[in-house]
Parts: C-alpha cells; structure tokens; sequence
C-alpha cells in the first residue's frame, strides 16, 4: 500500500485544515488507518486512527472534540478534520496504515505515506 498525505498549510489559531491520506495499491479496505505526528525535537505521537469499515475511532485526549477522521473506502481516502487549531498542533503529520487492529504505537504500522505539515500561528 503506497499512502499520500495533503491539506497541511499554515493557519490561524481557532482556525481549521483538513488532511487527506489517499492510498493506491493494495486493497484499501483490508487497511486501518491512523494519523500520527511528530513536532520538532519530539516523538512522534498517534493523533487518531479508524478501522477498516470505519465504524471505529480512536482519539488522542489532546485532540478529542476538536479532530474528527473519516474514510471513503470508495476513493481510497481517509480524512483528518482538524477544527479549533491550536499553536501546540504544529507538526508534520503522517497517516499510516496496518493490515492488523487499530494500534497507538507507531511501530504496528506497516506503511508510511510522506509528512504533511501544519503550523499553527498564534
């Protein structure tokens, strides 16, 4: 599975960026997908992900109410909406995916697209 990630840019602190992970290759559907990202100096972090059918989510506490993530298995497309940004969201953002469970640890995951990145200015 080749993964692509998008939509990053800068914004405003309380605005809103969505990103797209789309994937080619192998079935999309035997996938779960999940977002991570990594600031500078930092480790890099799940942020949240989504099982295969999408009918489960999981959150990061830091980003609960404020991040939803979605998929469209018809466009091979998972997507990140990120709302009431704030500076501490800066990073580079990386969508991944396994052919296992929803997992938080970045190292279950099998296929890596290329980051994003979102700067959030105050």
């Amino acid at each position: 599975v080749q993964l692509q990630a998008s939509g990053g840019g800068l914004v405003q602190a309380g605005g809103s960026l969505r990103l797209s992970c789309t994937a080619s290759g192998r079935t999309f559907t035997d996938v779960v997908i999940s977002w991570f990202r990594q600031a500078p100096g930092k480790e890099r972090e799940f942020v949240l992900g989504i099982n295969k059918s999408g009918g489960i989510t999981s959150y990061a506490d830091s980003v609960k109410d404020r991040f939803t993530v979605s998929r469209d298995n018809a466009k091979n497309t998972v997507y990140l909406q990120m709302n009431s940004l704030k500076p501490e969201d800066t990073a580079a953002y990386y969508c991944a995916g396994v052919r296992g469970y929803l997992s938080k640890q970045a190292g279950a995951y099998e296929y890596w697209g290329q980051g994003t990145q979102v700067t959030v200015s105050s």
